[in-house]
């Protein structure tokens, strides 16, 4: 093998070894139309909703492998709720403490790119009041035939235990269990000129 193409080689490996993607597809969450809530029962009976304003984030597509992931923060301050005071409560340092940590991030692992359109579950590492923990979001089967062409939201949801997130407080009269949903739509980031 002569010099120069044995460079390129070590070159391709490289990059390969790297994980950058070739030809990769990024999607930006369009933050006007997608929005996040969560709910928790009080008392084991009563449902308290809150709805959060801002959902930021990107999908990034690698149609070669046929895959893709997804970062989503969420402003944990634009949070509204029935009441102002049940708003002052969850942004509390007993909740999700917005003053000390802002955002709530979510990170997936790479999953199947068929998952948007026919939904599924994918894994991924949500980051809440600064812990980090692993969890599981089942995405239901798109309302269009393809989300990736902002027609419909990719619309996901899961639970999560609010005491491995440090909020211990009001134990007996509030669930441990979390829900979570997130309805996005996506379009294609802005090429630079």
């Amino acid at each position: 093998m002569n010099r120069r193409l044995s460079r390129l080689v070590f070159a391709c490996a490289a990059f390969a070894e790297s994980g950058a993607v070739i030809g990769a597809d990024v999607f930006e969450i369009d933050s006007p139309k997608s929005h996040a809530n969560f709910e928790v029962k009080v008392m084991w009976l009563v449902n308290v909703h809150g709805d959060f304003g801002a959902v930021k984030g990107s999908l990034t597509v690698d149609r070669f492998r046929g895959s893709a992931n997804v970062e989503a923060d969420i402003d944990a301050d634009d949070l509204h709720m029935r009441t102002h005071s049940h708003e002052t409560w969850a942004k509390s340092v007993e909740f999700f403490d917005s003053a000390h940590f802002p955002k709530i991030h979510f990170s997936s692992a790479s999953f199947p790119l068929a998952r948007l359109a026919a939904g599924g579950e994918i894994e991924g590492t949500l980051t809440l009041r600064g812990v980090e923990q692993p969890i599981r979001l089942t995405v239901d089967a798109a309302d269009c035939k393809d989300p990736l062409s902002g027609e419909c939201a990719v619309e996901a949801w899961g639970a999560i235990h609010r005491s491995e997130f440090g909020m211990q407080s009001r134990r007996g009269a509030l669930s441990d269990k979390v829900q979570l949903r997130l309805s996005a739509f996506v379009k294609p980031l802005p090429t630079e000129k």
